[in-house]
């Protein structure tokens, strides 16, 4: 019965949160513009071709847009498809430009192409727009909008009048939609789809672009970290001796739907006791007991943008003088951390410590410096993961870390020192901004950090 109450419950969550209560704020057109512009720069005379993601089969889905189509776009409608096409290169530098083969010269071009209206399905999930919309146009913000139905025609008049371009696509390699495209494209002119060569990873082309935030990503993800903020109090306040995790994670998500999130960044955890020691604690349906520690993992996504925080809290309100030392030492790491940040220069995620200037040593040395475990040991060996990731549409938003942080970056510090035999677990995770001018900004300062201030606010709460 317990497991089929749950099941109830989790399906009424997913069911809430495909059904907004605000609508999602998008960027100007003009910044989708850009960024399309920015792409096919990479694409040095090539082709992209993005799909949107499909309408979920099962009703108490949510649908969520693939990252870089949106990225790009800005639609949030499923079953749609982006094709930029790069400018190719003078006739002169055709031979460098595109893999020393020369290729008729065309000029930049972009078209959305939209699905057929189905109108009786519009009565479940709503009005969508389609080609013949007068503004479409203008509502998208592509220059040019066509039915799904011309996209192999165009795509075939496209390659026929360069069969060199059939060698240049990028697409999404995980999305079978883009390898059925590719195929067809191929067979509609009479080339074996098995010889044209393995299509581009247009994901590879989109990450160091998602990598540095424009100012209208930066308007929302600030709005995600407020929303996020004011439901992880209103969570906190609901800690107490003797309740339920799950019951701390209701109020977090029906905070958050309240403040205008669309659904949660990532499933909640919210672990006590021994499983505040756990990474990816998932049950949440622990009783919270007098004495231990409650680590809350849990953040919203406001219109696609996500956050990510973790606090860590005393169940009755008060810190023992054991888990007060823990405490101290993560926060102590993640400032730590944070001072050591050089725009260009700091690596980051990186628990094996490849990287001198690599922030996730600077939290292991200072664990090892201001701590030790019951048996005299170190506390490093207690970080069991990376320091942190970037924040973006993703909540891990994709990036490669051999490379340094850029300025603009958007990314979490979050130490944690885990502890089974004393049953504590602490993390505290920030979402930090650096700045254009390469300043580190912490979006989550708001937040209490201390272990004064977490149990005052607790306190409060209680009142």
């Amino acid at each position: 019965m317990k497991d089929i109450m749950k099941l109830f419950v989790t399906l009424t969550v997913l069911f809430t949160m495909a059904m907004p209560l605000f609508a999602v704020e998008r960027e100007p057109n003009a910044d989708y513009a850009s960024r399309r512009v920015a792409l096919a720069a990479e694409l040095k005379g090539g082709v992209a071709v993005l799909f949107a993601a499909d309408e979920p089969s099962a009703e108490y889905l949510s649908f969520r847009q693939d990252e870089d189509f949106y990225y790009l776009t800005g639609w949030n409608e499923p079953g749609a498809a982006l094709v930029v096409i790069g400018a190719s290169a003078p006739a002169a530098a055709n031979a460098t430009a595109i893999a020393g083969v020369s290729v008729e010269t065309h000029g930049y071009r972009e078209i959305l192409f939209l699905p057929t209206r189905n109108k009786r399905m519009e009565l479940y999930t709503g009005v969508k727009l389609d080609a013949s919309a007068p503004d479409a146009v203008a509502k998208t913000g592509v220059a040019e909008v066509k039915d799904m139905a011309e996209m192999p025609a165009v795509l075939n008049a496209l390659v026929a009048g360069d069969r060199h371009e059939l060698n240049h696509f990028w697409i999404q390699k995980d999305m079978s939609q883009a390898k059925n495209m590719l195929a067809f494209t191929a067979e509609s002119l009479g080339v074996a789809a098995d010889s044209v060569p393995e299509a581009g990873d247009v994901r590879s082309l989109t990450e160091p672009l998602r990598a540095v935030k424009q100012p209208g990503e930066m308007v929302l993800l600030r709005k995600a970290m407020a929303a996020s903020m004011v439901a992880q109090r209103a969570a906190i306040a609901a800690i107490k001796p003797e309740e339920t995790e799950n019951a701390v994670e209701g109020v977090m998500v029906g905070t958050l739907l309240k403040e205008g999130c669309e659904r949660v960044s990532y499933p909640p955890i919210i672990g006590s006791g021994v499983a505040s020691t756990e990474l990816h604690y998932s049950d949440d349906n622990q009783v919270m007991h007098d004495g231990d520690v409650v680590v809350m993992d849990a953040a919203g996504e406001y219109s696609m943008y996500a956050s990510d925080i973790t606090r860590t809290m005393p169940v009755n309100g008060h810190f023992t003088a054991r888990q007060k030392e823990i405490y101290d030492i993560v926060l102590g790491a993640q400032r730590a951390a944070a001072a050591a940040f050089v725009a260009g220069k700091s690596h980051l995620n990186d628990p094996s410590h490849r990287y001198a200037d690599s922030l996730d040593l600077v939290a292991f040395n200072y664990m090892n410096e201001h701590g030790k475990d019951l048996h005299g040991a170190p506390l490093g060996k207690y970080f069991i993961h990376g320091l942190g990731h970037m924040v973006g549409i993703d909540v891990h938003d994709p990036y490669d870390y051999s490379k340094p942080l850029p300025a603009g970056a958007v990314f979490t510090i979050e130490p944690g020192i885990y502890i089974p035999e004393e049953h504590i677990g602490v993390r505290i995770e920030d979402v930090f901004y650096a700045d254009p001018h390469g300043k580190l900004v912490d979006l989550i300062a708001d937040l209490p950090h201390t272990t004064e201030d977490v149990e005052k606010l607790m306190t409060a709460g209680k009142k």
